[in-house]
């Protein structure tokens, strides 16, 4: 898969993108309900940014029901999968992100449940 780099960093150096990615690299696959309560934000915010990730090529999206599921795309190349490891680990232990992994474990009715309704 072919990402533009101008777009892969651009999408870096928005905040709330940043923090998109991050919760993806660690959690794996995250629903649009996980990420409105974790980043306190409304959900046609979010939705709005995924959009632009998932235009990008730097976000899949899997439809299971009425609910969106979010991941990495599977075909990333390597050295954009490496940048977005390493800046996990890099900032892993700095607000905001700390705290959007410590909101997400607290979520209640996480996916599996009625997280979405």
């Amino acid at each position: 898969m072919k990402i533009l780099t101008d777009d892969f960093f651009a999408a870096l150096a928005h905040p709330l993108r940043l923090r998109i990615l991050m919760l993806l690299e660690q959690e794996g696959e995250l629903c649009v309900c996980e990420l409105t309560h974790t980043l306190a934000v409304s959900q046609p915010m979010v939705s709005r940014h995924l959009a632009q990730l998932r235009e990008s090529g730097l976000v899949a999206d899997r439809r299971r029901g009425l609910w969106i599921y979010y991941r990495l795309h599977p075909d990333l190349p390597g050295w954009a999968n490496n940048v977005l490891s390493e800046t996990a680990q890099g900032v892993g232990s700095q607000p905001p992100f700390v705290e959007d992994r410590k909101l997400l474990k607290q979520m209640p009715n996480r996916p599996g449940g009625r997280c979405c309704a």
